[in-house]
């Protein structure tokens, strides 16, 4: 299997060549095919043609080849979809968006991401060896719950082997930049064991990665963040378990756990650069005063599902995710204390830890005499307590804070006119609380005390739609679907600076809702296939980043718009095994700064991404198979933001080939192949006077990789 795209249809679409059997098989690839499948984040057993929905699954060996390619799972999602923002190329996503909006991201529907306070690391929390799949649905919704303002990002681990015995599979990879120094030199060994015994199966994985430094375009070490931290110097180690029983031919019970740690490995601290004479930030050997910047993602969940009980679908899942983050330090102005040591020589980082606890329940099922409607019914739960502390002074940054949620929710799915006509809809009423101590602010704030409270709010989140199919192959729909957030109140708290706040008359805890309304159109024709999607959304009391002079942002609640266009077409030429695709994404957002009633400024690049797009050739042939693909970012002005922080836009090559041995494959893969040097586009856009963050972009960097199944 390889990429799928849906917009609305249960056909699976590839844009990477066939597998090698096919090929020498010489027939129609299987993955060209009409089939169902079900997008576990969608919440129901319809297929994706039943939904107004626009949705994209990326196959475990499409992933697998991205990730070798860019080097990181967010890294895949955001080359292969160009309406994924570019990434930073950093540990921390700070203003990577999806539609001009955050994603939640998920891991079997789990939530990663922590709106309290967003350590903004919910990317880098399992190993991509582990993920079966992603699955991406576009736009604002509520289906997963808070956070998916841009859409859901679920990474769905690995499946249960099906036939009895032993099974697995293994990779061995190294990499390098362009010189092949030993400085760059990076390296992954894992492998992942299933074992099926009658009704009982069991999987374990371990995933070991080193990364070097990264060079740039012309062979410099890319800057480090020293606030933020990096993904580059660092080492992973990952393990995975499944273990599961079949209660029935329709009934399992099955327990999932997975651990991910990355830490960086000290060896280099930040060189300044000047953006006034074009030189980038960089690195020099040596030591980082404090502790190794960590990221550490612990996660276990339960379910049990039974697809036919009393004619319906149900399912039971509890969860429990903790992560513990520790970024690296500074002498930050933020952090300064006259009373712990002279302003200007305190060094200081932060450590943000979450745990959350939670549980979904749902049940579907045709209506007895009535099965052209389907019927979804459900409730989730989601206990959230996040801290966030300085890690040499012990100070409280923000507060131990506890964010409840309880949500029932309801769909309905009605087929007319023998599915010519789809009609769909529901709604999810969201019960929310903070409960937040008292505490005391920095001294840079004030050393304020702040008298806590518990604020909440009841919210009903609302979707609709119509999903038309005149004739076979081709489909159309249009849909409405309200998601929401919490402004990041981390933030917010810890800016206090004004005396005698009390946090229920102080705090606003109105959501940041986000609605998504848009339309769609597929064709799906013999060779061709093609989706073309406009949407537009707005929030009354949206949520923008503000960046500080050290880096730091803050948030502030503001009204924004957002609209943008994606195309996509897809080709299967004459020519045996050789495919042509490409996507186009344009999006753009507004805002009011000034509180007035008019959107006066662009929103800018921490907020919104440029244009993009993306052109790929796929050929197989035999054992041989091999892929060439570009990304174009489109250069953009920022209407009311300063000229300064204008992106000029960059083009990006990567290619790989492969080749089935007698044992394995064997891919060697290029990142950047013209090695482009480039500013990253945070870095174009943000802190037009920062030099400290001043970063330019990966150059070429080769992988060769062994990868086998048994």
């Amino acid at each position: 299997m390889k990429l799928i795209l849906i917009s609305l249809a249960a056909t699976v679409i590839p844009v990477t060549g066939a597998s090698a059997q096919e090929a020498r098989d010489g027939g129609e690839p299987a993955n060209s095919r009409r089939e169902d499948i079900v997008v576990t984040a969608a919440r129901t057993n319809l297929p994706p043609s039943a939904l107004p929905l626009t949705v994209d699954v990326i196959d475990q060996e499409t992933l697998s080849r991205q990730v070798t390619v860019s080097g990181s799972v967010v890294d895949a999602v955001s080359a292969l979809l160009p309406a994924f923002s570019p990434t930073r190329e950093k540990i921390t996503g700070t203003g990577e968006t999806l539609r001009g909006r955050s994603p939640l991201y998920a891991i079997n529907g789990i939530p990663q991401t922590t709106p309290i306070r967003d350590g903004a690391r919910d990317g880098y929390t399992i190993d991509s060896f582990f993920i079966d799949r992603i699955e991406v649905i576009y736009g604002s919704n509520a289906l997963q719950g808070i956070g998916a303002t841009g859409g859901v990002v679920n990474q769905v681990t690995a499946r249960a082997p099906k036939e009895e015995g032993w099974s697995g599979r293994t990779l061995l990879q190294g990499n390098s930049g362009d010189d092949l120094s030993g400085a760059s030199l990076g390296g992954k060994v894992a492998g992942l064991v299933s074992l099926r015994s009658g009704r009982f199966d069991a999987t374990a994985g371990v995933a070991f990665e080193r990364r070097g430094v990264f060079l740039d375009g012309r062979g410099r070490r890319v800057g480090y963040d020293g606030n933020q931290s990096e993904i580059q110097d660092t080492d992973t180690l990952s393990f995975f378990g499944r273990i599961g029983v079949d209660l029935s031919d329709t009934a399992r019970l099955e327990v999932i756990a997975n651990r991910f740690r990355l830490q960086g490995n000290n060896h280099y601290v930040p060189v300044e650069g000047s953006r006034e004479r074009g030189i980038p930030a960089t690195t020099r050997r040596g030591e980082t005063p404090g502790q190794p910047s960590t990221g550490v993602a612990q996660m276990m969940s339960a379910s049990l599902t039974d697809g036919d009980l009393a004619g319906g679908a149900f399912t039971l899942q509890g969860f429990y995710n903790r992560t513990s983050d520790t970024f690296a330090g500074g002498i930050l102005a933020t952090f300064q204390d006259a009373r712990i040591a002279p302003v200007g020589t305190l060094f200081e980082q932060s450590r943000n830890v979450s745990r959350k606890l939670g549980g979904k329940v749902s049940y579907e099922r045709e209506v007895p005499g009535f099965k052209a409607l389907t019927l979804t019914a459900g409730f989730d739960a989601l206990f959230d307590r996040t801290a966030q502390t300085l890690v040499q002074t012990g100070r409280t940054w923000v507060p131990q804070t506890d964010f409840r949620s309880l949500a029932p929710f309801g769909q309905a799915n009605l087929k007319l006119l023998d599915g010519v006509v789809r009609l769909a809809g529901g709604v999810r009423h969201e019960n929310v609380q903070l409960d937040v101590p008292d505490y005391t602010t920095l001294a840079t704030s004030g050393s304020r005390f702040v008298t806590g409270g518990k604020p909440a709010f009841d919210r009903a989140l609302w979707n609709g739609g119509v999903v038309l199919e005149p004739m076979k192959g081709i489909r159309t729909y249009g849909s409405y679907a309200e998601g929401y957030t919490i402004a990041d109140i981390g933030r917010v708290l810890r800016a206090v600076s004004q005396p005698n706040v009390r946090i229920d008359e102080f705090l606003d805890l109105t959501p940041v809702i986000s609605n998504n309304r848009e339309v769609g159109l597929e064709v799906t024709r013999g060779p061709l296939v093609a989706s073309a999607t406009y949407y537009w959304s707005s929030s009354e009391a949206g949520q923008v980043l503000v960046r500080n002079d050290d880096g730091i942002f803050n948030v502030n609640r503001q009204p924004v718009d957002i609209e943008g266009l994606e195309l996509n077409l897809d080709v299967r030429t004459p020519m045996p095994g050789l495919k042509i695709g490409t996507g186009y994404s344009h999006v753009t957002g507004r805002t009011d700064t000034n509180a007035d009633g008019t959107l006066d400024a662009d929103l800018d690049g921490a907020n919104i991404s440029p244009g993009r797009l993306n052109i790929n050739l796929d050929y197989s042939s035999g054992r041989f198979s091999a892929r060439a693909q570009g990304r174009w970012y489109l250069s953009r002005r920022f209407e009311g933001q300063p000229i300064a922080n204008d992106f000029v836009g960059y083009r990006l090559f990567d290619a790989y080939v492969a080749y089935e041995l007698p044992v394995g494959r064997v891919m060697l893969s290029v990142q950047n192949l013209g090695n482009t040097d480039y500013v990253t586009y945070y870095s174009d856009t943000q802190g037009p006077t920062d030099n400290a963050r001043f970063y330019t972009g990966r150059g070429r960097n080769f992988t060769l990789s062994w990868q086998a199944g048994f």
